[in-house]
């Protein structure tokens, strides 16, 4: 009895098949990026959304927001954590000691995913939680007596706002510093100088110091326990991505813009809104936002 001969794919036909397989995967993978992206900055934007929520649940309990940075440097999202589910953290804290005592330090440790961006990969700036989310304190170089919403010892109220709490920033996504990143860069460094010159403070300060590689830092956002300035506040004072290193005066001040690994970054504002910042806003809009009652007229952003 003949038998047929069986028919079979060629050399010729499998490297046809896998060229088609690499197309279709070389479109895939971007798409699944995408994807993955926007799930990300979905994420981030909840998070965001839940923080602002709790300041407003905060201010109907005590009739205020929570000061941006306290006495013991405590920041305000220490003060937000029961109204976050996360009250047995909460009951960690000796709030009647300073935030880095020896008493607060398992606190410290404690990483809150709430406060952070999945869009970041860097995950700690130090051993301790960190944050990618830090409270307006205003337009002012100083963390004390600024203009924003969350100063140094603030006890503002929805009502003070006089802008309006859909034209006031609460909240601004940023990104973490990071010491294993090198070279340094001014997403992930900035420049470390002392509280005294906090009163000298110019637009250009740092930059010569960034150049020269000297007084540099890379623990910005390194604690969310902690509200001094770039580890729980920040203030309107440089652009978003700015070129110029953001710096900060021991924590009593600073400059500082908004960092993100896209083209603007997304903030909450006070209505309890969530907003996407273009990186392209200009810097007195960004300001105008930042103030609480500097009466100015904002529009769309």
């Amino acid at each position: 009895m003949r038998t047929r001969p069986r028919s079979g794919f060629s050399i010729f036909d499998l490297l046809v098949i896998l060229a088609i397989l690499a197309i279709l995967l070389g479109l895939l993978l971007p798409a699944v990026a995408k994807v993955r992206m926007a799930s990300s900055r979905m994420q981030s934007q909840n998070n965001l959304k839940q923080i602002a929520l709790a300041c407003h649940q905060y201010h109907d309990t005590m009739n205020m927001l929570p000061a941006g940075n306290d006495s013991n440097n405590f920041s305000a999202a220490a003060r937000l954590l029961p109204y976050l589910e996360q009250d047995a953290l909460y009951k960690q804290i000796d709030f009647q000691k300073p935030s880095t005592d020896q008493a607060n330090e398992q606190a410290r440790k404690t990483q809150v995913k709430l406060f952070l961006n999945p869009q970041d990969p860097v995950q700690r700036a130090n051993d301790f939680g960190a944050t990618n989310y830090l409270f307006n304190a205003g337009s002012h170089v100083g963390l004390a007596d600024n203009d924003g919403v969350f100063f140094q010892d603030s006890q503002v109220t929805f009502v003070a706002i006089a802008d309006g709490t859909s034209n006031t920033l609460m909240i601004g996504e940023t990104l973490k510093g990071d010491p294993t990143s090198k070279p340094p860069t001014v997403q992930r460094y900035h420049v470390a100088l002392k509280a005294d010159d906090l009163k000298g403070l110019k637009d250009e300060s740092g930059v010569n110091d960034f150049k020269d590689g000297t007084n540099l830092a890379a623990d910005r956002c390194a604690s969310w326990l902690d509200g001094r300035f770039l580890q729980g506040t920040f203030n309107a004072t440089r652009l978003v991505n700015d070129p110029r290193p953001d710096v900060t005066c021991a924590g009593t001040g600073g400059l500082s813009g908004l960092r993100s690994l896209s083209n603007g970054t997304n903030v909450a504002v006070c209505d309890g809104s969530v907003r996407f910042i273009n990186a392209g806003i200009k810097l007195e809009v960004l300001k105008a936002l930042a103030t609480r009652n500097g009466g100015e007229v904002v529009g769309d952003f």
